[in-house]
């Protein structure tokens, strides 16, 4: 069978990418063959398919690092024709094709049963962006952050990360701090549920290794001089969860925090972590994100402007999720 996809080629060692045909035949090695209806742009898409990071280690390869759609066969007896299924990194994107395209085909290790509540759209509307803010909201409880502990600070606010954050703990009954550079975007954040909107040049500049104690906790998917001051200006006990790397890979901090207020640094990994923990994080999504609320963060796209969305998300042109319909 022939279906449309985005493959990435490079040439002379620039990264370019055109819709064309492939067949069943190309899929590569899986044992869950997937209808897929909706992908999605992520930061890492972004580094993908421009080459910044040098996530594509295998061309011509489909990008797209999440993908949402039916089941069409399967040799994995956890699956069947017709279930609604996610997929969400591994080797998406990097090794083996992506989410854009029309079909995939996948280890049946990769994928996970969507909960009934939430559709193959708004699965691609949370994405690995919404489903890393899951998995840092997780890490908070476990740290014993709930919303009496005071506020939680939400960095790089306006991107998928910070938009699914805001929504979920704002649900959960945190006073959520939203940081953006973005301020003319403050009516955007409180509809999500922020109750105070800060500009991140309180936080990205070099700071002082210590500060006051402003929140419990935060969910940074900045890092650099940023996460370094938000642990600077954590209360005692708090902790601080690191998922991105927006202002740097670099984290210019000292050991006060951690030693004399016994704060903790909570590393996302959302590319490989354990199925059990993928579905717990997509049972909690089902139960305490507010789909109305993710519906305010949507911007729909055909396959053919995937590869636009990418670059301009790396120079924070993008607000909230935007869904790739990969039908059109």
């Amino acid at each position: 069978m022939s279906f449309r996809a985005l493959v990435a080629r490079k040439t002379d060692g620039k990264i370019t990418t055109q819709l064309e045909t492939m067949e069943d035949a190309d899929l590569g090695a899986g044992d869950v063959t997937i209808a897929i209806e909706w992908s999605t742009v992520n930061y890492k898409d972004g580094l993908a398919i421009t080459g910044a990071a040098g996530v594509i280690r295998n061309f011509p390869l489909v990008p797209g690092i999440d993908l949402a759609g039916v089941v069409e066969s399967s040799t994995d007896p956890r699956f069947a024709a017709g279930d609604r299924v996610v997929v969400n990194s591994w080797g998406l994107s990097q090794t083996h094709h992506g989410g854009y395209a029309e079909r995939a085909r996948v280890s049946g290790d990769w994928v996970i049963k969507l909960p009934e509540a939430i559709s193959t759209r708004h699965a691609m509307a949370i994405g690995t962006a919404g489903y890393t803010a899951m998995l840092s909201v997780l890490a908070l409880e476990h740290g014993g952050v709930g919303p009496d502990r005071g506020d939680v600070l939400v960095t790089g606010a306006n991107g998928g990360v910070g938009s699914v954050a805001i929504a979920l703990l704002s649900r959960l009954g945190y006073r959520v701090v939203a940081s953006t550079g973005r301020l003319e975007e403050r009516d955007y954040l409180t509809a999500l549920g922020a109750s105070e909107v800060i500009d991140r040049a309180e936080l990205s500049a070099a700071g002082r290794p210590m500060g006051a104690e402003r929140w419990a906790g935060a969910i940074d998917s900045v890092g650099s001089h940023t996460l370094a001051n938000v642990l600077a200006q954590t209360k005692y006990r708090g902790v601080v969860t690191a998922c991105g790397l927006a202002q740097g890979t670099d984290l210019p901090t000292t050991v006060l925090p951690f030693i004399m207020r016994n704060v903790t640094l909570a590393g996302i990994d959302s590319v490989n972590a354990p199925h059990e923990v993928r579905v717990e994080a997509y049972e909690r999504l089902a139960s305490d994100l507010d789909l109305a609320k993710l519906e305010q963060t949507i911007t729909e796209v055909g396959l053919a402007d995937a590869s636009k969305v990418a670059e301009a998300i790396l120079r924070g042109e993008v607000r909230g999720r935007t869904v790739v319909d990969v039908r059109r």
